[in-house]
């Protein structure tokens, strides 16, 4: 029998387990829909399998309550035959700032020890000097680094400046080199090309990532292997397609036709589809319309990932509606930041940036704290000139730092840790909570509780997940107005205290504290506060109306005073910087509002002293609402 002659051997990364349903589901899968599939999954014949970072790490956290390292853990012991590979956004890691060198090298040698074969490590910049640790560290725990190019079209953006990118990367001592097309924006002429360039000048693999949200994608990956890609990356059909990837099956069977050397298991890629076209009906809710191909993205460059969570954020935000308008503002606020690539984290401050610019009608009305410290240089250096306006009226007159951002940090692992300590069980723990400090106590302490979610009781997932697709608010009796309206979307009821029957809009939900848990209602254009001692007070009554007999009533007024400080956006409070009687002047930031997972800083609007702080840290804020009074000194 003749043997067949292959034109050469082509491998396939399949994304499902992190980048397809972070493009598509808002990153909701849950670790036991990862782990039922392992022993078809770990037997395709996969160049590796996408398991861990970019958004999973915090979204493990922050909506589906599970440790990400547990996660890891157990997926390393489920898939025993593959190689798993994560995504790192270097000096980033998975957060979006900037960490101490000590916390990188924690966390990535960590991540090598708890099961990570392969680092695929980027800057959102492309600034290498801000990867340069992480791959460091990769290489001494003898783990394989993938040097990533962010690709983008912009001005500033050649292909000629790629391949400088990919020179540098292969001296600092990459394994492979990852063009990493978040966008979906390579073309397959310019992807034959510029393979074709990187080819020509490096002796290491070359690794293609594309998604198919301007509808590129598998033209793109079919030329870049004509031009020399050495390995693609692919979704299960079931997840495949719009701000995903190119369908894994399609690919295979089109490079073997052409005479490829891709040997994966064809019975077994049907057998996950199946699996996954089923498991993907479960996370319905947390899909939006915008997750199609639109060829409108040439134009707004808005990547798989962060489409899907923009869509979840404008949602908590009451303000989907403006979907359009953010993409179209998004453009405009990458040119004045300097054109970077939109990618974790610059694809969130962009982002975010651009739908606090549209939500409060003024442009750069509001600056998020991670804006400013981006146009500061906290992030690293911008590929263009920013706009010298928009930094002047950000910054003010503060200097821009030059120097790499890490080399300004202290070592963050030696802190002091004080009352925390006590549910930090474990390295992983201490990371963790250097990453995401509030959400990390918050999920310690659910943890101590015995309060995590049981994703091995179908019903309990379920109704867990149920939960969290209502904009991850908790609502009276399971959920107001049968659950349909999210705790920022305001619900009209009759309630009755002492006999007593008022109109209310019920606008939010406060932090819970000793059993107790208030709730903020206009009441005649009023913003009051109903504090609940026991939710089993609170009985609907056939009329529609809730009756509660041990409720204590505050006011938070509406801001109409010229000292008033509220947010312009619903969110939750991370942080208070003053106390009462404290002197602030005009535009000192007293708030951290954290909204859209960005912190967002509230300035005061006037001279004076403070004297009333209606709000703790915890809380949910909506924009009718007075936060913090500052009262004028008269002299």
């Amino acid at each position: 029998m003749e043997e067949k002659i292959y034109i050469r051997k082509v491998g396939v990364m399949e994304t499902a387990l992190r980048d397809a349903h972070q493009s598509l589901l808002a990153t909701r899968m849950t670790t036991p829909d990862i782990l039922d599939i392992s022993n078809v999954l770990d037997n395709i014949g996969f160049w590796s399998l996408e398991v861990w970072g970019g958004a999973t790490f915090d979204s493990c956290l922050r909506f589906l309550k599970e440790d990400p390292w547990e996660r890891l853990r157990r997926i390393r012991k489920a898939y025993k035959n593959s190689r798993l590979q994560m995504l790192l956004r270097g000096q980033n890691l998975v957060g979006y700032r900037h960490y101490a060198d000590d916390v990188v090298e924690k966390f990535v040698s960590l991540s090598a020890d708890n099961g990570i074969d392969v680092f695929r490590i980027f800057d959102s910049l492309n600034d290498f000097r801000n990867i340069r640790k992480a791959v460091e560290i990769a290489k001494k725990k003898k783990k394989a680094v993938e040097g990533t190019i962010c690709y983008t079209t912009s001005p500033v953006h050649t292909n000629e400046l790629f391949l400088d990118m990919a020179v540098e990367l292969e001296e600092m001592g990459s394994d492979t080199i990852a063009i990493k097309d978040m966008a979906g924006l390579l073309s397959p002429s310019n992807a034959y090309d510029l393979v074709a360039m990187i080819k020509k000048k490096v002796g290491i693999p070359i690794h293609i990532h594309s998604h198919s949200t301007c509808g590129f994608a598998s033209m793109s990956l079919l030329k870049a292997v004509e031009a020399g890609a050495d390995i693609i990356d692919t979704a299960i059909s079931s997840l495949a397609g719009g701000t995903s990837h190119p369908p894994t099956e399609s690919m295979v069977f089109t490079l073997q036709e052409m005479g490829y050397d891709l040997d994966l298991d064809h019975e077994k890629l049907k057998e996950a589809a199946d699996y996954f076209r089923k498991v993907r009906k479960k996370y319905a809710a947390f899909e939006s319309e915008y997750t199609s191909i639109n060829t409108d993205m040439i134009v707004t460059q808005v990547p798989g990932g962060m489409m899907s969570n923009l869509a979840s954020q404008l949602k908590e935000q009451n303000a989907l509606d403006k979907m359009d308008e953010v993409l179209y503002e998004v453009p405009q606020v990458r040119e004045d930041f300097g054109f970077p690539p939109l990618v974790t984290p610059s694809s969130q401050i962009v982002g975010t940036q651009a739908a606090l610019n549209v939500i409060t009608g003024e442009k750069y009305k509001v600056i998020t704290s991670e804006t400013k410290n981006y146009l500061k240089g906290y992030y690293g250096k911008p590929p263009a000139e920013v706009n010298k306006e928009v930094q002047k009226k950000v910054l003010g007159d503060e200097e821009v730092i030059t120097v790499r951002p890490a080399d300004l940090l202290e070592p963050e692992l030696n802190k002091d840790l004080g009352a925390i300590k006590e549910n930090i069980l474990s390295d992983e723990d201490l990371i963790t909570y250097v990453l995401f400090p509030k959400i990390a106590e918050d999920f310690f302490k659910d943890r101590k509780e015995g309060k995590l979610p049981d994703y091995s009781n179908a019903e309990s997932e379920n109704t867990f997940l149920r939960s969290i697709s209502q904009n991850q608010s908790e609502n009276i009796t399971g959920g107001l107005a049968d659950g349909k309206d999210g705790g920022l979307a305001p619900s009209e009821f009759n309630v009755t205290v002492h006999g007593e029957t008022y109109k209310i809009k019920i606008a939010g939900v406060g932090h819970k504290s000793d059993q107790k848990r208030p709730f903020f209602i206009n009441v005649d254009g009023i913003m009051e506060e109903i504090v609940i001692e026991s939710l089993t007070e609170i009985v609907p009554s056939a009329g529609g109306e809730i009756v509660g007999e041990n409720i204590a009533r505050s006011k938070r007024p509406s801001p109409k005073r010229d000292g008033d400080v509220y947010a312009p956006m619903p969110g939750k409070i991370s942080k208070i910087m003053v106390k009462i009687d404290d002197s602030v002047k005009a535009g000192d930031t007293i708030l951290i509002v954290e909204a859209m997972k960005m912190e967002n800083e509230i300035h005061t609007p006037i001279d004076g002293i403070v004297k009333d702080i209606y709000i703790k840290e915890g809380d949910n804020v909506n924009p009718d609402e007075t936060l913090i009074y500052v009262e004028v000194c008269n002299a």
